[in-house]
This record gives C-alpha cells, sequence and structure tokens, in this order.
C-alpha cells in the first residue's frame, strides 16, 4: 500500500499541491484523474521520488520515503515500474534490450537469464515474435505493450502508469487498459495511473482520485462516479453528452 498524508508542493509563489491525503491499495487499479492544471503530474512525479515535496508524507507500506537511505531508495526504486506517457523507448535499442533494460540497471543476473525474463514478459503481453524489432517498426499499440513489458520485467510491487492512453485509438486503448489491470491483479501490484480519458475510469477504475487545483476534490469508485453530486466531477465527467446519458442509465438503473 502507498499511504499519501497532506501532500504539498509549491514551486516558488505558485501552490500545486495543497494538502491530498489518499491511499492506493495493493492488486487494485487506482486511477488519478482531473483536467489539465490539476497537479496530477506533479503528484505523480512526487509518488516516484522524482519531486521533493514541502510537506506531509508519503509512505511504501509503511515507511516513509523521506526516511529512506540513499540505499534504501535505491531498493524501492528498483520495485517500481513505469510506463511514461510517450513509451519512452530507446530507438536505438531492440524491442528485446529495451525491456532488459531494467534488469541491467538493477540486477546482476547473467545475459541469458535476462534475455529468458524479458522473452517471457514480452510474451505475457503477446509480444513474442517481435524480440528483434526496434521501435521504429512497432505500432503504437505495440509500444505501449513494450513499455508496459519493461514495466513490470522486474517484478514490481508498483506500477505507475502516466496516460497510457495517450495518442491510441479506443479500441487499441481498451486493449491497454485490460492488460494493465490484469497484470495487476496477476503480479498483485499497488497500480496508479494518471489519466484524463473516461473510458479508462469506467473500464479499469476500481479506486479514482479526482483532483482539482492541486486538492482532493472526490474520491471513489467506476460504480460511485456517475451517482455523485459533486459539482467538481460532475463538470469534468459530464463535459460529454454520452457520460451524461451513461449517468441517465445509472441512476434509471
Amino acid at each position: 500500500m502507498i499511504q499519501v498524508t497532506e501532500l504539498h508542493k509549491s514551486f516558488g509563489d505558485i501552490k500545486i499541491l495543497k494538502g491530498v491525503s489518499t491511499s492506493f491499495e495493493q492488486g487494485k487499479t487506482n486511477l488519478v484523474i482531473g483536467q489539465s492544471g490539476s497537479g496530477k503530474t506533479v503528484f505523480l512525479k512526487c509518488l516516484l521520488g522524482l519531486f521533493d515535496y514541502d510537506s506531509g508524507s508519503i509512505d511504501y507500506d509503511n515507511q516513509k520515503f523521506t526516511d529512506l537511505s540513499d540505499d534504501e531508495k535505491r531498493n524501492l526504486r528498483s520495485k517500481i515500474g513505469m510506463v511514461f506517457q510517450g513509451s519512452a523507448l530507446f530507438d536505438s535499442m531492440t524491442i528485446e534490450e529495451n525491456v532488459m533494460f531494467p534488469l541491467r540497471m538493477f540486477t546482476n543476473q547473467s545475459e541469458s537469464e535476462m534475455r529468458d525474463r524479458a522473452n517471457i514478459v514480452l510474451q505475457r503481453v503477446n509480444l513474442e515474435n517481435a524480440q528483434k524489432k526496434m521501435p521504429s517498426e512497432a505500432s503504437g499499440g505495440m509500444q505501449k505493450r513494450v513499455a508496459i513489458a519493461r514495466a513490470i520485467v522486474n517484478n514490481p510491487k508498483y506500477l505507475f502508469c502516466d496516460e497510457p492512453n495517450s495518442g491510441l485509438d479506443p479500441k487499441t486503448a481498451i486493449v491497454i487498459d485490460n492488460l494493465i489491470h490484469e497484470i495487476t491483479k496477476e503480479y498483485n501490484i499497488v497500480t496508479v495511473i494518471n489519466s484524463h480519458d473516461m473510458n479508462s475510469v469506467m473500464e479499469i477504475g476500481e479506486k479514482i482520485i479526482f483532483l482539482k487545483d492541486g486538492e482532493k476534490a472526490w474520491e471513489g469508485s467506476k460504480e460511485t462516479i456517475f451517482r455523485t453530486d459533486n459539482e467538481a466531477v460532475s463538470n469534468f465527467v459530464y463535459s460529454s453528452n454520452l457520460f451524461k446519458k451513461v449517468r441517465e442509465m445509472y441512476l434509471k438503473g
């Protein structure tokens, strides 16, 4: 579990996060949603340890991140998988080599052991015949699956995804959503996903945190988001006529 308590973060005089408190449970897909400028990206970077925060705390399984030594922080980072918005694959490496990269960073495995492990996770994301391809030869959906394979190759305890459906067509986006959800259950990972995609919310949103102007404005699940009378959530969710109709169906049901 990741426990966040009264998290504050500013850049100069500009307050970005204003006392956010929440928790992310193991084996669940936790979505952080909100419109642009709500603080989602800064929040995620604080969770990853990329940004220092002004006050509050982030606990990874009851260990405060700020209390960890440099070696302990490195050990924690070895347990974190990350799927970046643009996949962030290395253009000069094959798909197999991209997936092996975290193993080179954080393990002492032999070349054959790393290659075997990479091929296992590539098979898990249905890319068992793509090892020798270059990223430029892969479609956007394939690149996302490579990014997921790389994120889970080291058996992480925590998985972070930043807009994993960005740039994908709706059908492929659903495939990626379901893959992340399946892997979360299969590996029993704490998964945190930054998203503004309501389709993702409705597909896999077991726990949803809604940020507005750096504050947690609402917390719930995909089953409850359409029943809330929270004005901030309503203005975000029902900006689409389609979801207004979906809400009507939920309320009638």
